[in-house]
């Protein structure tokens, strides 16, 4: 499915103007650590340890904030469970799950393309 500029335009208002609510979501789901998250959410639920070996180099307190602000956008769902331990699971939801099946392939060429990318430029 392609689509054009001017479709999102037309679907989205105009998505080059300050205060477009499309620059937040953006800003949410593509930085580093939600790109991350998401797509390790990819393969199912996780639980915060797992999630944090999985996303190497997150601190904390950023895989904490990534998390609520997926969970905010409806894009993760939170399931603490009543035990004891204490068990918080995190998802994707179906909205999580729609916005991944427009971005893995993105994240695929960005796998294959990204050693010839960098090699440009360090040259």
């Amino acid at each position: 499915m392609t689509v054009s500029l001017a479709e999102i335009r037309e679907q989205s208002g105009e998505v080059f103007t300050d205060g477009c609510p499309t620059r937040v979501v953006l800003d949410h789901i593509m930085s580093k650590w939600g790109v991350l998250v998401l797509l390790a959410l990819t393969d199912g639920t996780h639980r915060w340890g797992e999630l944090r070996r999985e996303v190497e180099g997150i601190s904390e307190k950023m895989l904490a904030s990534t998390l609520r602000t997926l969970e905010a956008d409806g894009l993760v769902v939170r399931t603490a469970h009543p035990e004891v331990p204490p068990r918080v699971d995190y998802a994707l939801t179906e909205l999580g799950h729609d916005l991944m099946e427009h971005m893995l392939p993105l994240v695929g060429w960005v796998a294959r393309e990204s050693d010839g990318i960098v090699g440009r430029s360090a040259d």
